[in-house]
């Protein structure tokens, strides 16, 4: 590595996001998998419990004085709005602060906001507390999807970002088994079962809170932030740990690039780079995260209601149904991960939404006529949902990965926020009405509708997806403080990186 005064701060040559982009799959990958990817077990634990116990706590002697109604509309609008709030508020000092020290904030406040959730004794405390338990969600999206894409090599890129992200339906299943329990009288009373899942929550949050200790700042975000002699020490030290682990040397890096330090980057230039010279990859972003987030938001938050509703399943029994749909959830993103880094970004991400939304179609059109029920509606759920949940991961891996360095926490953080709020705020409102209605019009178009925006996410995902596969970050947007006319290559083979990587939209490279 080479450095030079250049202002107020020093131009760098380095090697360090090739170094880390040649690197064999090892045991050190797998604590950075562990460490950050088991929060989204927290994320499915909640949504789901929340959901499937809905019922219960408007039952007399839940301890609240709540409707269902409200617990699976208002309560899961106002996580969804903490978590848009979180995810913008949290995304911005994620670009500033560094990676590490925002996923230690975040899910600390997720820790103590589900904590305190598991003793609220009136509603307006129980609405409150699920909003800060959201607003540390959100800003889990934004520091773990930025510190992923820049910890893991470019060929495991996509299958691991989309397994983590995915492993929120291992949370889903374990919420659903639990709430069985929680709702079980004969195990614990009324006012207790529901209380202690939310308790869990808190306990496994401090157990990932102490593993997460071990997992490094980004070495990239170092880099550009003018602390290129800690990011050296910690490539310095991934590299020992992964060559005594293969009993051999590693390849030699190819290729370096060359930045202009800074300490931070301002809302404006974060907004003309997004919006003006990312607008293609802006578009792309908006279309996939609204179209996820209305089908997931809107109609997996009401699953329980349709089972109870139209086919008499006993409240507590639908945490059985929800399981199943949850490993169809899990199942998509581990099979077909591998083939986003194969096959490739452009295929697999329009794929799987038109997938999805047509069989969604199909399940609306066989719920209209009659001639499902509670299991065969949970079997063409699991194959909506098969497809869906690897759509549903591609998005935030697509906003991670397109967009500059300096503005990656920000542009995963706003387009959350966006997209989760139009599908995810309006959604579980509109949707706990319809289904409550009992009327089996209304519960159609409510699929309809999410059907829709997944196939119009998917086409637009066909025109528009960059391929990013097996390319290096640096690659696939260059960094705002790099200096093309110096950058190298920071990738081997095909794509080349540096001053041949992509410019703003509209030039040739930025939509290869």
């Amino acid at each position: 590595m080479t450095a030079v005064q250049a202002g107020t701060g020093r131009t760098v040559t380095t090697d360090i996001p090739a170094r880390l982009d040649r690197l064999p799959w090892s045991r050190w990958h797998w604590t950075i998998v562990l460490g950050l990817g088991t929060v989204w077990v927290l994320d499915g634990l909640e949504v789901t419990v929340v959901g499937n116990i809905a019922s219960r706590l408007s039952e007399p002697g839940s301890g609240l004085p709540i409707t269902s109604g409200q617990v699976t509309g208002m309560a899961a609008a106002l996580y969804v709005a903490g978590a848009c709030t979180g995810a913008l508020f949290w995304g911005r000092l994620t670009d500033k602060w560094g990676r590490k020290k925002l996923f230690m904030i975040t899910l600390a406040v997720y820790l103590a906001a589900t904590a305190l959730t598991s003793i609220a004794f009136d509603t307006w405390w129980f609405f409150t507390f699920r909003f800060l338990t959201g607003f540390g969600i959100g800003g889990e999206y934004a520091a773990i999807n930025s510190a992923i894409d820049e910890l893991i090599p470019k060929e495991y890129r996509g299958r691991t970002d989309l397994m983590i992200n995915g492993s929120f339906w291992l949370g889903a299943v374990g919420g659903s088994l639990l709430s069985i329990v929680a709702l079980d009288t004969d195990v614990f009373a009324a006012n207790v079962g529901w209380r202690l899942t939310f308790a869990l929550g808190a306990v496994l949050a401090l157990v990932i809170l102490l593993v997460r200790r071990h997992v490094p700042e980004s070495p990239r975000w170092l880099l550009i932030h003018g602390r290129d002699d800690e990011a050296e020490r910690i490539v310095s030290s991934i590299e020992r740990k992964v060559e005594e682990e293969r009993g051999e040397p590693l390849s030699r890096p190819e290729g370096e690039i060359t930045i202009h330090q800074r300490r931070s980057v301002s809302f404006l230039e974060i907004g003309r780079t997004v919006f003006s010279d990312y607008r293609r990859r802006a578009i792309l972003g908006f279309s996939l995260f609204i179209g996820q987030a209305f089908l997931y938001n809107a109609i997996t938050f009401g699953f329980g209601a349709i089972l109870t509703t139209f086919f008499d399943v006993p409240s507590g029994n639908t945490g059985y149904y929800f399981a199943v749909i949850a490993l169809g959830n899990f199942f998509g993103p581990l099979l077909l991960g591998k083939l986003f880094d194969t096959v490739g970004r452009r295929i697999m991400i329009s794929g799987t939404y038109l997938l999805s939304g047509l069989l969604l179609f199909g399940t609306a059109w066989l719920f209209d006529q009659g001639s499902l029920s509670a299991d065969t509606m949970t079997a063409c759920w699991c194959a909506v949902l098969f497809f869906a949940s690897a759509g549903a991961s591609s998005a935030y891996l697509t906003v991670s990965e397109v967009f500059p360095m300096e503005t990656r926490a920000m542009s995963i953080a706003f387009f959350y926020a966006i997209g989760t709020a139009a599908g995810g705020i309006s959604g579980p409102l509109l949707f706990a009405k319809l289904t409550e209605s009992g009327v089996v019009g209304d519960t159609v178009l409510a699929f309809q509708i999410g059907a829709t925006l997944m196939c119009l996410a998917g086409l637009v995902a066909a025109i528009l997806a960059v391929k990013a596969e097996r390319r290096s970050l640096e690659d696939i947007a260059k960094p705002l403080t790099a200096a093309a006319e110096k950058a190298t290559p920071t990738g081997s083979g095909g794509g080349g990186g540096g001053s041949k990587g992509p410019g703003p939209d509209g030039s040739k490279q930025a939509t290869a």
